[in-house]
């Protein structure tokens, strides 16, 4: 009898669950480590395990790291770092796949991680459509339950035959992602006056097809801009050296050439976003594709939760959380309806 109330007093052993992600490390520039370092401070009934390069100070206490990268880029080298997850694949309850499935990395982690006693789930932030075909996600696919970010991912996958398919919209921290006034040092640093109207775009220069758009809007209308004083801002991550050395290097010429450049505001990484989206009047997502990107883009809800205008694109996908309450949606590729969305 006494045994058995101790028993039942005895607390039960948290969870074990791996998070298998891109090295979870600073700069905070990325949706998908974020997003997984976001949900693990978050669920203190769990212990989690995160791969890191190097080790993260200040952690709570349910929250492990195993720093088996030694970058932060996740190049070929670095994904062969992943197979020390073998001998480690009997650790753990729960194995959280979070990388973007590939054929590759899909059949490494079936044949050799994916082994063991340890349930196992897959996140699909994006189904690549542009570089699989019907036929491959029944390859790629693997995990007992699979989590798409989007109503459009999960159907497309229903109608392929996958029972295993739940829906959850990604989720952002609203303690960090909160209104907040204008911050007048970073506003110095970046040279913004406070009657200027600043213009943000926090998206990519070669991906998703707004930069050449965005560019021939400040072109085309600039003595609007300059009258108005508004100010635009790319706040744009460099993937690699296409986004460093090639378009960013266009943009600024051809801004250069056309005497706007003084319009223009260039960060490639800025350290606290909630700053960034707080520095901003209206967030600009006017994107021709969603190639490679979350389905449910977090640059485009973030400044929803600071309370910032936002304007979106017409593209099908982006109308599952963009609507009349909390954005405006222009037709793609149309400059002028743009123009009329940010000087509204």
């Amino acid at each position: 009898m006494l045994q058995t109330s101790l028993d039942m007093t005895q607390e039960k052993p948290k969870k074990k669950i791996l998070l298998i992600t891109r090295p979870i490390a600073p700069p905070w520039d990325e949706a998908s480590k974020n997003f997984a370092f976001y949900l693990a401070k978050a669920l203190p009934a769990f212990n989690f395990f995160l791969l890191t390069n190097g080790f993260l100070p200040n952690l709570p206490a349910h929250i492990h790291q195993k720093p088996i990268y030694t970058s932060n880029h996740l190049s070929y080298f670095q994904k062969m770092r992943l197979l020390k997850l073998v001998r480690m694949r009997n650790h753990f309850d729960i194995m959280h796949f979070m990388l973007t499935p590939s054929k590759l990395n899909a059949f490494s982690f079936k044949t050799f991680v994916a082994r063991g006693h340890a349930k196992t789930i897959q996140t699909v932030a994006t189904l690549r459509e542009d570089l699989l075909e019907d036929k491959d996600f029944k390859e790629v696919l693997f995990a007992d339950i699979i989590i798409t970010y989007s109503d459009y991912a999960k159907n497309r996958l229903a109608a392929l035959g996958f029972q295993n398919v739940v829906r959850i919209y990604p989720g952002i921290d609203l303690e960090y992602y909160k209104p907040a006034p204008k911050d007048p040092a970073a506003m110095r640093e970046l040279g913004i006056s406070a009657d200027d109207f600043v213009v943000t775009y926090p998206g990519e220069y070669v991906r998703l097809g707004a930069t050449d758009d965005i560019v021939n809007l400040i072109i085309s209308y600039a003595e609007q801009w300059k009258n108005k004083k508004v100010k635009f801002w790319f706040a744009c991550r460099l993937k690699n050296d296409k986004d460093a050395i090639g378009k960013k290097e266009e943009v600024v010429q051809k801004l250069k050439e056309n005497n706007v450049l003084d319009l223009v505001i260039f960060t490639d990484i800025y350290p606290d976003m909630q700053q960034l989206y707080n520095l901003t009047d209206v967030v600009i997502f006017p994107v021709q594709n969603m190639i490679g990107k979350f389905d449910v883009p977090l640059a485009a809800i973030e400044p929803m939760a600071c309370e910032k205008p936002v304007i979106v694109s017409d593209l099908p996908i982006l109308k599952e959380f963009a609507n009349a309450q909390n954005s405006v949606t222009i037709q793609r590729g149309n400059i002028a309806q743009l123009r009329d969305a940010i000087m509204d």
